[in-house]
């Protein structure tokens, strides 16, 4: 194939931990196909009288620590003249995120934003999966503090969290007779106006959360995320351990019935979460999980996922 040219949406490369990150590997891999990289922020991104920009730079990549990075001259790119925008950069999904969205849909499908960014905007990773209850485990979303008292006094133990937040920040086990469940409300609710999302705890945490990473719909590939000790979160950077795994017949069963609407709406690279039996989030921002994939499997997604992008590119 051509080479494409390619604009990352993304945090600071800089700042990236270049064993771990999936949008290093997604870049590394684009480069060994001979497409051509941009870098950019967010905070970067324009939009003026419907022209898409971002200031930004060239940049090439290597697996070198301390030097894993090689900046070009700053200038204007022009998002309407690339061939792909990865949109990559970490949540919270906020207006700030949401925004993004609104306007790299002026430049979608011409050059291919991935994920889709209208369909990113329609299905934050707590409320799409709800789009499944029957996968779920049992789930409140609200903000009304009589309806999460009942939830709880109904399931025992549970689980409160952000419905917008990432990376395990916020997230709550409130057990059988924990008596904080009121000031957490309290906490949360004079933060922010936004619901909050209660479940029934899946004691099967314990045994780990399980990352399938599913590309055009696809399962490809999964690593299980293992609490630390004392720990209700599984989330590496606060601690889980992340170990070989395979899907068993339930994943497989999930993967089938959310696949085609994760086709249907554009999505390439998702990621989800799975703990027992139960699906608890669709990962449709920034999804991890490439990197300690190919440490245990030896096998690359980054690969699946520029072969699916660029098959979109040769249909557009």
């Amino acid at each position: 194939m051509a080479a494409l040219r390619v604009a990352v949406q993304m945090d600071p490369i800089e700042s990236i931990n270049i064993d771990a990150d999936s949008t290093f590997a997604l870049m590394l891999e684009a480069q060994a196909r001979g497409h051509q990289l941009w870098h950019y922020h967010v905070r970067n991104l324009a939009l003026s009288n419907g022209r898409v920009t971002a200031q930004g730079e060239p940049v090439t990549v290597e697996r070198k620590h301390g030097a894993h990075w090689t900046f070009g001259p700053k200038e204007e790119i022009d998002l309407s003249t690339m061939d792909v925008v990865l949109m990559r950069q970490d949540p919270p999904f906020d207006m700030a995120y949401i925004t993004a969205t609104h306007i790299l849909e002026h430049i979608h499908p011409k050059t291919l934003v991935v994920n889709d960014p209208a369909a990113v905007r329609n299905a934050p990773e707590k409320i799409f999966v709800t789009h499944f209850p029957d996968l779920m485990p049992e789930t409140l979303v609200t903000a009304d503090r009589g309806q999460i008292l009942k939830f709880r006094e109904t399931h025992k133990d549970i689980i409160v969290k952000p419905l917008f937040g990432n990376g395990g920040a916020g997230v709550f086990h409130i057990k059988p007779g924990d008596s904080n469940l009121n000031s957490l409300i309290e906490m949360f609710t004079e933060r922010s106006r936004e619901p909050l999302m209660v479940q029934r705890y899946v004691p099967e945490v314990r045994k780990g959360d399980k990352r399938i990473i599913l590309v055009d719909g696809v399962p490809l590939g999964a690593i299980n995320r293992v609490p630390a000790e004392g720990e209700a979160r599984s989330n590496m950077h606060v601690g889980g351990r992340p170990e070989q795994t395979t899907l068993t017949p339930r994943e497989r069963e999930i993967c089938e019935r959310i696949g085609p609407a994760l086709r249907e709406q554009g999505m390439i690279f998702v990621g989800i979460d799975v703990i027992g039996d139960y699906l608890t989030e669709i990962n449709v921002t920034s999804p991890t999980g490439l990197q300690e994939i190919a440490r245990f499997d030896g096998v690359h997604l980054e690969k699946a996922v520029w072969d699916a992008i660029e098959a979109k590119r040769k249909g557009v």
